[in-house]
C-alpha cells in the first residue's frame, strides 16, 4: 500500500528541502536535481513561486 501523503507535498505552497519524499517530488516537478532545488531554496527560501522563478533564470542551458 503506497501513501498518498508521501506523494505530494505537506504544503504545495512550500518547497520543503528536509523530507526525502518532498525533495524527491520537488525535482521531479520542477525537474532539477537535488543540488539545484537546495540552491534555489537557500538563495530565496522556500516559496514555490519563487524558486520556480530561480530556477528559470538559473537554468543551465
Amino acid at each position: 500500500m503506497t501513501d498518498k501523503a508521501h506523494n505530494q507535498p505537506a504544503d504545495p505552497a512550500r518547497v520543503n528541502v528536509n523530507e526525502t519524499h518532498e525533495v524527491r517530488y520537488w525535482t521531479k516537478a520542477l525537474a532539477c536535481s537535488q543540488t539545484e532545488l537546495r540552491t534555489a531554496v537557500g538563495e530565496v527560501g522556500t516559496s514555490t513561486p519563487q524558486v520556480k522563478e530561480y530556477l528559470a533564470k538559473h537554468r543551465k542551458k
